[in-house]
């Protein structure tokens, strides 16, 4: 059986309101839930979710330079995702987007060991590269981070460019 750490199960349980029009609270539950589990205001930040021909990129960044708050949670959450995301474990963004089928994840935990994350700081946040030369693992995480980019409605490309 596996367990979900009871930090998780608390901030589902806190953060899942019961929305009047699902369709018109769906990002803002979103945000709300992210908040919890990222440990930084989501309208204060920006995402970008990156596609490359070897795997792809998130990217969070404060809006205003000034909010080093932001900075400082984004560059301890994200060193945090990296780790997670490499020992397999997905929970994070399945709590995020209230779902148990975050598309790309299955295929990313089974090939975990021909995935490659990394942390990387930048000036009004920090990265996480995602890289990979296995076909299965990279259409994996191509299917997660065009998930990702639909969910949080980051307008980003989805189209695969040279890293």
């Amino acid at each position: 059986m596996r367990r979900v750490p009871v930090m998780y199960a608390l901030v589902v349980l806190v953060s899942m309101p019961v929305p009047l029009d699902a369709r018109q609270d769906h990002h803002g539950a979103g945000d709300r839930r992210g908040a919890m589990v990222m440990g930084f205001d989501q309208a204060r930040t920006t995402h970008h979710f990156l596609l490359f021909n070897d795997g792809g990129a998130i990217d969070v960044a404060v809006n205003e330079s000034g909010d080093t708050k932001s900075r400082d949670a984004i560059r301890s959450h994200l060193p945090h995702i990296a780790t997670m995301f490499g020992q397999g474990n997905f929970d994070a963004p399945m709590l995020v987007h209230d779902s148990k089928n975050v598309p790309g994840t299955k295929a990313m935990t089974e090939r975990k060991g021909a995935i490659r994350y990394q942390y990387v700081e930048t000036a009004k946040g920090g990265r996480v590269d995602i890289v990979t030369s296995d076909p299965a693992a990279l259409a994996a995480v191509h299917q997660f981070l065009r998930f990702q980019i639909a969910e949080h409605k980051t307008g980003d490309p989805t189209t695969v460019r040279p890293r």
